[in-house]
């Protein structure tokens, strides 16, 4: 049986595009299934499968509504919502293997929405004028592939004909790769690693992965946490191992790193096991030193490299993220336990060095404890994070836990 590619795009105003890929796509063995997010209407070029009123309709519109009143941001709005439902329906009822779109920023943003609605490892081709820079607000957490236009997706020109050729030749390519797993599947564990954990976090992952577990390290850059938490979401994972959750301290300090106010949710929305440690806690991540706000200039900073400027966390942003961690805790689902440093969250948190604080940290730690709900198990250990007392004490309590899921 032949493999089908999902094509979503704005047929009224792309359908010449669209044709002329569809052609390609279907050219190398493939089959296509259409989908119009196009409010103006619809394209004599070839068949629509959803069409326009079907989409607006799952978004909770009414397409004839979008047309009279001519609101752009009403009409993406209720597009993107549609394409995103449909997109995913069609998906679990095993009617497309593989996703496909083209268009401008506008375009581009409705496609990737139903594009981030698939799970990861469906494949995900999005040719678009804005695929540069920063692009995390169109692919989010998830594997979308995307291609620079180069020019507009307006017409058939010779460089535009060599990207929708390079296009179609990539989403044909992934929807025939076999994706059988090559090797045993076995539970998987999730850990948080910086630059200041790697230490722990690498002897952690060897306790584990001796005992049998897949251990993905995910970097916390803000990036990391929202990717590592958006697998736990869509349930490929067995417990979490959250060594470093520093993105917590660009949440309240306004740093580069921030993964945003929902991480450390998901393990407990998910109800499995969850080891929370305070690591690098003590360091809020700036780029170059020029760039570090105003306010901080006479904080204790730390230029770690050209790029990235740290910043030493006070006492009261210390307390601040104790109480919203245990605030995590305590909404938690599953089984959650914490395990707190004394001698150091970080290896420039330990004695003598220069983000050495031992009370900042104990404000964190005692503000975690005032606020747990009883029942909710906390170990203080007199060892610094990367001790190897310590990370096979958390190796151990991680254990526990899931031995109580």
């Amino acid at each position: 049986m032949s493999e089908t590619v999902l094509m979503i795009g704005a047929f009224d105003v792309k359908g010449e595009e669209y044709d002329f890929t569809r052609k390609l796509i279907e050219a190398r063995g493939c089959r296509t299934l259409t989908m119009n997010i196009g409010v103006l209407g619809g394209t004599d070029l070839f068949p629509i499968d959803i069409d326009s009123a079907e989409v607006a309709k799952a978004g909770g519109g009414d397409i004839n509504k979008l047309r009279r009143d001519k609101d752009r941001g009403a009409a993406m709005a209720a597009m993107s919502k549609g394409a995103a439902v449909l997109a995913r329906k069609l998906h679990q009822e095993g009617r497309f293997e593989g996703a496909f779109g083209m268009g401008g920023s506008g375009g581009s943003s409705v496609i990737s929405k139903a594009m981030r609605a698939l799970p990861i490892g469906v494949p995900k081709v999005l040719v678009s004028t804005v695929a540069a820079g920063d692009t995390t607000v169109l692919t989010g957490i998830k594997d979308v592939t995307m291609i620079p236009s180069i020019v507009d997706v307006a017409g058939l020109n010779p460089i535009s004909e060599k990207i929708y050729k390079e296009a179609a030749g990539a989403i044909c390519g992934m929807v025939k790769m076999d994706y059988t797993p090559s090797m045993e599947a076995k539970p998987v564990i999730t850990a948080s690693m910086f630059g200041n954990t790697t230490e722990c976090v690498n002897m952690c992952r060897e306790a584990l992965v001796g005992k049998g577990y897949e251990v993905l390290v995910f970097h916390a850059t803000g990036t990391g946490g929202r990717t590592m938490e958006g697998l736990v979401d869509e349930g490929y994972v067995y417990a979490v191992l959250d060594i470093t959750t520093t993105e917590w301290a660009d949440e309240v300090c306004g740093g580069v790193f921030s993964a945003g106010p929902d991480r450390l949710s998901a393990p407990g929305r998910a109800g499995i096991p969850h080891l929370i440690v305070p690591g690098c806690v003590d360091m809020a991540n700036f780029g170059p030193l020029a760039t570090v706000p105003e306010r901080y200039k006479d904080r204790l900073l730390y230029e770690w490299n050209p790029n990235v400027t740290l910043m030493r966390t006070n006492v009261e942003e210390n307390v601040k993220m104790g109480r919203i961690f245990a605030q995590k805790a305590n909404q938690a689902k599953g089984r959650v336990a914490f395990l707190l440093p004394l001698k150091g969250v970080s290896i420039l948190d330990s004695q003598g060095d220069r983000f050495w604080w031992p009370e900042a940290d104990q404000a964190m730690f005692e503000a975690i404890k005032k606020d747990l709900k009883p029942g909710i198990k906390v170990v203080e250990l007199e060892a610094n994070i990367n001790d190897r007392a310590f990370a096979d004490k958390a190796v151990e309590m991680l254990m526990d836990l899931m031995a109580q899921k």
